[in-house]
This record gives structure tokens, sequence and C-alpha cells, in this order.
């Protein structure tokens, strides 16, 4: 069987493992939703929600911290590391045990998303798959971003936009030859999906003709899209790292279940996902019981109700996951989205400027938010198109999301998956020369076999050295191993034959500061810049206490250089 037609049969696998999963996924949310709306009796606002979402937390913190003993939040963000640091492994625990933590999370009211976690499952489906089968870096990461596509087509019934998403976010340097195995992953995935689960669309609504007319309200769109996105990113990482410095789980989980569990009173469509919401914005406005206590009178009052809502449900998801809940954000951008297209719409309608097609806004926004907060506008737009069946919506999807994606990047470069990730150093991107220095590690390079001399020797000593080594230059150390200095056989040659000067002259005399020191974790990048900056060919390693560890040869890194970019290159 040639490497193709094996890579096909694998993707069309990991497609139905993925798809599986997906309905699992949905189901298991489901089943718990519908346990806790049997068990607490009376209308969406109730009271037992300021504790149930706690509770949902809970159990997924203790599952997490006792039974996995792994951090699987911000499983988008994971993928990328896997691929960027990991020569895309994933650990096996987590073909399961995400889906399991969010299922309990989002079942039992966490204001998070089922969308990351999935993913998260699907890509570690595909990296199993293919460690399992012995499959090189090249194989192992086209099959994870199989699995990746065929969890997130499979969960939305979206097969163009698994594979859109995968291109845009996660699989950055992938040959246009390799997109096949992620069309078949992502058509088998949905076909599973369709088969267990039916074949309606995730979110139906009124959804009218586009009118020619509304052009300037969806361009406004954008523009509030690209900075509700803005504010969106940088709110969930501002306060995800605020929560962070909280080293007490137990404490944490208070807290945040707490505030949760006040928001959800204050907000009732923040319990979960949503979407029962967004259904209701999708066929005529938002239905009385969704306000506190049923006071849906007043025209104002609904558009400052939802959008406080608009505002609120970044902090809702933030401290879900702060709390010990695993869930994404992928869901809470829709839900923030559509929101904010229900608050633009209605706004136009209250000013008495426009009745515009609430329906179509709501939409319009959940794609000019995906695209702003993911900086993936492709997905966004067609993502929309197939949960909604809006193809009609096209061209107002395309208006909102290419302003709004052009107006976060004004201000913010990554999203909000890659952002962290890029601050360490290790995002791979479009540019090949760049994807290939993240791939390499510094510590892959580091040579053992210079001999060193310490910074009392003498010259006799030297030339003892020198005369077994195959090295042109000899690393000083002091008595605790720390790095001083190179010696250059150039330097001492002339010294070498009068063994008059062997016991006259010591290294501290010889000794020269080496053209630049590297550390065992440097970034590549920053390495290759120290390596044009000095122009040498060989430059020392120290480890964090500056003790002498090795040697790293350019020509060494240009070599595997060469590969690997073959490997990224390939088609």
């Amino acid at each position: 069987m040639s490497e193709r037609t094996l890579l096909w049969i694998l993707a069309v696998v990991v497609g139905l493992l993925s798809g599986l999963a997906a309905v699992v996924l949905k189901q298991s949310i489901a089943l718990l939703e519908h346990l806790v709306h049997g068990v607490i009796p009376g209308s969406q606002y109730n009271w037992a929600y300021l504790v149930t979402p706690g509770v949902g937390m809970l159990l997924s913190m203790l599952f997490v911290r006792y039974i996995i003993k792994d951090d699987i939040g911000h499983g988008v963000t994971r993928v990328l590391t896997a691929i960027s640091r990991n020569e895309a492994h994933i650990k096996p625990h987590n073909t399961w045990s995400s889906l399991a933590a969010s299922a309990v999370t989002i079942g039992l009211g966490g204001s998070v998303g089922a969308e990351a976690p999935i993913v998260y499952t699907g890509a570690a489906i595909g990296s199993n798959v293919a460690r399992v089968l012995k499959l090189p870096y090249r194989q192992m990461t086209i099959l994870l971003g199989c699995g990746a596509a065929g969890a997130l087509a499979g969960i939305f019934k979206a097969p163009i936009a698994g594979v859109l998403f995968t291109l845009e976010i996660l699989m950055f340097n992938i040959s246009m030859t390799s997109i096949l195995p992620l069309l078949f992953s992502s058509v088998t995935a949905t076909m599973v999906t369709y088969l267990l689960m039916g074949d309606t669309v995730t979110f139906s609504g009124a959804i009218t003709p586009f009118a020619l007319s509304n052009i300037p309200f969806y361009i406004v769109l954008g523009l509030v899209c690209g900075f509700v996105s803005l504010y969106f990113l940088r709110t969930t990482l501002r306060v995800e790292d605020k929560l962070r410095k909280l080293h007490n789980p137990y404490l944490k989980w208070i807290m945040c279940a707490v505030l949760l569990g006040v928001l959800i009173f204050l907000f009732p469509p923040l319990y979960g996902e949503g979407y029962g919401s967004l259904n209701g914005m999708l066929n005529g406005g938002p239905a009385a019981p969704v306000l506190p206590g049923g006071a849906a009178s007043g025209k104002w009052s609904i558009l400052l109700f939802f959008a406080a809502i608009m505002f609120a449900k970044v902090y809702a998801t933030a401290l879900t996951n702060a709390g010990g809940g695993v869930g994404g954000t992928f869901g809470p951008t829709l839900f923030t989205g559509a929101v904010t297209g229900f608050v633009v719409a209605r706004l136009v309608a209250n000013l008495g400027i426009a009745q515009l097609p609430e329906a179509n806004f709501v939409l319009v926004g959940m794609a000019g938010l995906m695209a702003g907060v993911m900086q993936a506008p492709l997905t966004a737009i067609f993502l929309v198109a197939e949960i909604s069946g809006g193809y009609v919506l096209m061209f107002p999807l395309m208006i909102t999301s290419a302003i709004s994606f052009a107006t976060i990047r004004i201000f913010e470069r990554y999203s909000i998956y890659s952002k962290r990730v890029a601050q360490q150093g290790e995002l791979l991107t479009h540019d090949s020369d760049q994807a290939v220095l993240t791939l390499l590690k510094t510590s892959d390079f580091i040579e053992h076999d210079f001999k060193t001399i310490g910074l009392d020797k003498t010259l006799g000593d030297l030339v003892q050295i020198i005369s077994t080594s195959r090295r042109n230059l000899v690393p000083v150390v002091d008595a605790s191993g720390i790095f001083q200095g190179i010696v250059l056989v150039d330097d001492v040659r002339r010294y070498m034959f009068n063994s008059g000067l062997y016991s006259h002259i010591h290294i501290y005399n010889l000794v020269k500061d080496a053209p630049a020191i590297l550390s065992e974790d440097e970034r590549m990048d920053s390495v290759m810049e120290k390596f044009e900056r000095s122009g040498a060919w060989n430059l020392p390693v120290t480890d964090a206490s500056g003790r002498y560890v090795g040697f790293v040869s350019k020509s060494k890194i240009f070599s595997s250089y060469r590969d690997q970019l073959h490997q990224v290159s390939d088609d």
C-alpha cells in the first residue's frame, strides 16, 4: 500500500472516530442538561442555577486533578503547541478526558463551549492513531489535523468549516495535496453525525433574502464586531492571567463558582452554551422568560439587557475555565457574536433608522466575531452558512467578516488561540522559514565532544588536549564548571612547538570571550541571529547557572534545517 493510500484510509478512520466522539459529547451534554431541568422545576430564571454551574466546575476540577493529573484546558492552544513543540504528539488520555470533563462542565451550566474540547479530542485521536502506526512527523501532523477537522465538522455538521478551521488556525504549512485527507475525514465525521443525529441544522431561523439597502448596516456591524472581538480577546486573557495567580485550587473554585452563579442569576442566557437563547433570537426575538422574572416589557430594557450580556459573557467564560471547568471560547465567541448582531439590529430599529432582519444580523454577527477573535474569516463565513443553511447571506457574511478581521488586525496580530503560543516563540506560521526554525530545538544540536580545560592549567596541558582533539577550539571552565571562554588553536599555534614555554604560559593568558553564548532552551530564531551577528561557526551552550554544556555547530543546524524544510513543504 502506498503512503498516500494509507493516509487516505487512516483519514477516513480518524474521521469516523472523531464524528463518534462529537456525537457522544453532544448527547452527553444534552443528557446532563435534561437531568438538571428534570430535577429543578420552574422557569429558566431559577435560584438553583446559582449552584449547578459551580457543582459542574468542582466535579470537573476533581476529575482533572486526581484522575487525569494533567492540564487539559485551552484545547486548541494545546493542539498548536503539540504541532510546534511536541512533534504532533498528544497524550492518549486526551482522546477521552477532555470530552468527559467538558460534558460535565457544560451539562451542569458552565458558560463555555464544547468545540475546543472536541477539537482537542479529535486531534488526540489522529495523533495517537499515527503514533500506534509509528508514522513520521508529517503524516502524524496531517492525521492530527484530520481529527480536528472531523471533530469540528461532526459537532456542527459543517464539513467545509472543519477543513477551513484546520487550515486557517492549526496547520499553517500544509500543502495543497494534503488537503484531500482533511476532506475525507471531515466528510466522514459529518456523515456519522447525520446518521446518528438527523439532518437538521444547528441553528434554524427566519432568514430573509439579502437586501442591498442593508449593506451600510452590515459594514457597521463589521466594525462593531472588530472592536467587540478585541474586547473579548484581551479581556479573556487578562482575566485568566489574574485568576491564575490564585494558587489554591479550592479557594479559586469557590470564588469563581460564586461569581459565575451571580452572573447567571442576573443574566440567565449565560447558562451553559446559551444556544437556546440564540434560537430564540433567530425566531422572532428573545422571549420573556430569558429576562429576570420575565420582565420583557420596554424595547430599551431588552436592548440594554442583551448589551450587558454581550460584555458579561467573556467573564462568565473565564470564570468557568479558571474555576476548574473544561471548555473553550469557540462557543462563547459564537454566542457573543449573535448577541452583538441582535443588539446592533435592535438598536437601529429602536432609533427609528430602519427595520432590519434580526435573524440575519444574529447569524452575521456570529461570523463577524469569529473572524475577529479567531482571526479565521473563511472559517467564520462557511461555518455560519453551514450551521444555519443561510447561504443566501454569503455576501453580508463576507462583508462583515472581512471588516471585523481587518479591524482587529490593526490592534492584534494573533488570535485568541495563537497569542500565548506566539509569545513563547512556538507558533508555526505560513512563513516556511519561520515554521522550520520553530520546529527545531536547540537542545537537539548540542555537541558534547569538545574537551574542556581549566582556567589555571598551562600551555603544556593545552597541547596534550589539542593532540587528541579533532576540534579547532577548546572551551575553558573554572573549578565549578562555569564557562569562562574559549582558546582557539590558531591563536596558540606559534607557541605549540616551543616546549620551553609549556609551564610558563597559563590558560588565563590565552582565553578569550566567546562571540556569543547560547542557552539550552533558546529559541532557534534567536540562535540563528547570534550566529549571523557573530560570524561564528560554533557557539558554546551553558545552563541557567552558567555551567558549560557543549557547543552548537552552524553546519549541523543547516543540515537539519534542510531536512525539516523538506518535511514541511514536501507534497
